[in-house]
Formats: C-alpha cells, sequence, structure tokens
C-alpha cells in the first residue's frame, strides 16, 4: 500500500478527533462578524474556498479565499486565516510576516517545528494528520472538518459517509476514462476544484473543474464517451440527462460532499495504478513549495 492510500483511508479516524477539538480551539478561529480573508497554497487554497463559503453562507462574516501570493493588500480584514500543511510554503509565510502586528492571524498546520510556529499570531497544530506523501489527502479534510466542525456544520453522518466512500467500489468504467470533469455549486466548488487538483497530481490525468452552472457555458463541449463528469453536491436540473446525451459518464455524488472527495482521492490512485505511476511522488512536485531569496 502507498503512503497515500495509507492516509486516506485514515481520514474517519481524523475526522472524528478534529471534530472532538473544535470546541477547545475556538478561540484562535475566526469568530463570528469577524471578517476573514482565508489563504493556502494549492490544495489549501482549495479548502479556503470551501470553507469561505461556508462561512458566508451559514452568516458568520464576509469570507473571502486567496491564494496566498494574489492575498489583496489593499483591503482590511479583522483576521487572516492560513492554511498549511507543512508550515514552510513559502507565499503563505511571507504574507504572514507582511500582516504581523498589523492583522489578527491563524494558522492551521500538521507540523509545531516549522517557522510558520512563530510568524503566526495563533495556530492550531493537527499533527495527527500529517502525512508522508506529496499529495495531500487527509490534512486538508481534517483542517476542513474541523472548521466545518467550529461552525457547527459537521455531523456523525460525514464520518460514516466517509467510510461508506472507502468501503465501496468505485463506478463501473470510471477509472478507464480518459479526461475527467468536477463540478460543484457553493462550498463545493472548491472541493470539485481540489478533486480535479488530485487527478493531476496523482495519475497526470486531464482533469477539469467548473461552477456546475458554467458547464453549460463552454465546457460540456468536451464532454463524449470515454470522458466523467462528478457532480459534488445537488446537481443543477437537467444537467445530468444533458451530461448523458453527449456520451459521457455522470457520476452523482450522493454522499456529503467531503466524502464524494475521499471518493475522488480513491479514484486518482487507481488511475494511477492502472497507469504504472506511483502517486506517492508525482512528477515534478515536492512536500512544500519553498522559494530561494
Amino acid at each position: 500500500m502507498t503512503h497515500v492510500e495509507d492516509e486516506l483511508n485514515s481520514q474517519p479516524a481524523c475526522w472524528t478527533r478534529a471534530a472532538a477539538e473544535a470546541t477547545g480551539l475556538s478561540g484562535a478561529l475566526p469568530e463570528p462578524g469577524e471578517r476573514v480573508a482565508v489563504v493556502g497554497c494549492g490544495t489549501s487554497y482549495f479548502m479556503a474556498q470551501s470553507f469561505a463559503a461556508l462561512r458566508e453562507g451559514s452568516g458568520r462574516g464576509e469570507t473571502d479565499a486567496f491564494a496566498a501570493s494574489e492575498f489583496p493588500h489593499g483591503r482590511r480584514y479583522d483576521r487572516v486565516l492560513a492554511l498549511t500543511r507543512s508550515g514552510t510554503t513559502t507565499e503563505v509565510l511571507d504574507l504572514l510576516g507582511e500582516l504581523k502586528g498589523r492583522t489578527r492571524t491563524t494558522a492551521i498546520t500538521a507540523d509545531p517545528d516549522t517557522p510558520v510556529m512563530t510568524v503566526a499570531d495563533e495556530v492550531a497544530v493537527l499533527d495527527y494528520a500529517d502525512e508522508r506523501s506529496v499529495v495531500q489527502t487527509r490534512f486538508a479534510t481534517t483542517a476542513l472538518t474541523l472548521l466545518r466542525a467550529h461552525l457547527g456544520l459537521h455531523t456523525d453522518a460525514v464520518v460514516a459517509d466517509a467510510r461508506t466512500a472507502l468501503g465501496t467500489d468505485l463506478p463501473e468504467g470510471l477509472v478507464e476514462c480518459g479526461q475527467f470533469t468536477f463540478l460543484g455549486r457553493g462550498w463545493t466548488v472548491g472541493l470539485a476544484n481540489e478533486a480535479g487538483l488530485k487527478m493531476r497530481e496523482a495519475s497526470l490525468s486531464w482533469t477539469e473543474a467548473y461552477p456546475a452552472m458554467e458547464y453549460r457555458h463552454g465546457p460540456i463541449s468536451i464532454t463524449t464517451s470515454g470522458s466523467a463528469t462528478w457532480m459534488f453536491g445537488e446537481a443543477p436540473q437537467g444537467l445530468a440527462e444533458q451530461v448523458r446525451a453527449t456520451g459521457g459518464l455522470w457520476i452523482e455524488g450522493r454522499l456529503d460532499p467531503l466524502a464524494e472527495l475521499v471518493r475522488a482521492q480513491r479514484l486518482a490512485v487507481a488511475v494511477a495504478a492502472a497507469r504504472g505511476l506511483d502517486p506517492d511522488r508525482p512528477r515534478h512536485l515536492t512536500r512544500s513549495v519553498i522559494l530561494a531569496p
């Protein structure tokens, strides 16, 4: 078993622990009414997108998400929340350093022995969700689970769905597809983006991701026999029928969307195996992007 397989299989236990810890970490996490920016790089940026939509949608306050390198320094925020598995990513550390003393900052990380511990004002450490694989799985979903629980949006049913995602076969014919499109709405757009990234990283697949209503504005033109379209959450009316009419494979997300992401992670590993690739060692990638001065 690869590291990434072992790590993605451990997600139900990690989520249960994170949800239990959410109350104790509430002082370090965004408070109701704060204007918040959530930042990250790669996978963490996509989790930031999901949390921002969840928080603002639940009425907790204005919440934006940015790639750390694209943070708009002309805007005022009460808090900046950074997601960083390694605690060493250059763009995140540079941003937190620039905000020091001016804007309250919080970081969620997996490694307590990294520079983020001193550059952020407050830190939540999920060391039990750290990973050996370059490809992120459990840290990202555990961080989002912590934040969902902080908002009161996590239930035991989410963990049960994750176990179902791990214990049931992938849809027939899915691994053999040559192109994959992931769709989301609201907070699941970030999950769709992350599913696409997992497929590219682990299996070098041709993948795309869109807000579901945008899919019909051009991207559906690539859909045909041998391609798959996977919906995270409830699909817009009529979209499933339109995709099937192209000859493409339609995958309906019936589990909690975060559990659907677990299924997509499994797909990435399965496609990698089918293509003779090692998902623990993705091409051109490292665990953290550290830029030389």
